[in-house]
């Protein structure tokens, strides 16, 4: 039980990837306080929570909104008495060329994805240094690496993250709070199956080296090892998670033999 007795802020919780961490988490050992914007979805997670035998807190926000965070995080202390591990899960993704990208549309990725990572790092780093310790580790993509037609947005938001991952683990390195960013591959998740509707593409698999795409627990795999005991001397670290798609060579465009 890598996690037990730990409480774990997890947002985005309520289907894909950070559910997958908030159920691999509570399998460990760990209390959830899972969020997300549909309320129904979270606490469907909780239910899977339970079922493990850990308490499972199901708090809807909107992590653009400050004051949200701030109340999902008072609930949460309130019950829990402590926050161990937050794991900044929550994102949304449009595709649109750069030329037909709306600023709303631009807005409400970038808002999402890195103001809402910076906000719930934030409001919860404030009770982790009182603690003295605490984890917090950030989703990105491997998107932040690349240059994807019609992801700039998505693209900017993630690479931001990874940034932020880095200042994060140097000012908060003196608390006892590490913190790193996992960045996923393809994974077999609603966000994936839109992209590969944009893209109309059913060969993704042929381009990994592993010859499939990710799992969202092998996502969470990764999350958790940097949320246990055995990351503590590891911060402001970036794990990539996607079945060797980085290591081709970009000549090798075709999908291979």
């Amino acid at each position: 039980m890598r996690l037990e007795n730990q409480v774990a802020i997890v947002t985005g919780a309520g289907r894909g990837i950070g559910k997958a961490i908030a159920i691999a988490f509570a399998a460990e050992g760990a209390d959830i306080v899972a969020t997300a914007r549909t309320k129904e979805e979270i606490e469907e997670t909780c239910r899977e929570v339970g079922a493990l035998g850990r308490q499972g807190l199901a708090i809807p926000i909107d992590v653009t909104k400050a004051d949200q965070i701030e109340g999902m995080i008072e609930k949460a202390i309130s019950l829990f008495k402590k926050i161990d591990i937050l794991v900044n899960c929550a994102g949304i993704i449009k595709s649109a060329p750069v030329i037909e990208l709306t600023e709303v549309d631009w807005d409400s990725i970038i808002d999402t994805n890195l103001k809402g990572t910076f906000l719930c790092s934030q409001a919860t780093a404030k009770h982790m240094i009182k603690q003295k310790r605490g984890k917090i580790i950030n989703i990105a993509s491997i998107g932040a690496h690349v240059g994807s037609p019609g992801n700039a947005a998505y693209a900017a938001s993630k690479g931001g993250i990874i940034q932020l991952t880095k200042v994060l683990a140097v000012e908060l390195g003196k608390y006892n709070i590490n913190v790193n960013v996992v960045s996923p591959g393809l994974t077999m998740t609603a966000m994936a199956e839109y992209l590969a509707k944009e893209r109309s593409s059913s060969q993704d698999s042929d381009r990994v080296p592993l010859r499939r795409l990710a799992k969202p627990e092998d996502i969470a795999d990764a999350v958790l090892y940097l949320a246990s005991s055995g990351s503590d001397y590891v911060t402001g670290q970036e794990i990539i998670v996607d079945g060797g798609t980085l290591a081709i060579n970009p000549r090798l465009l075709k999908p291979m033999g």
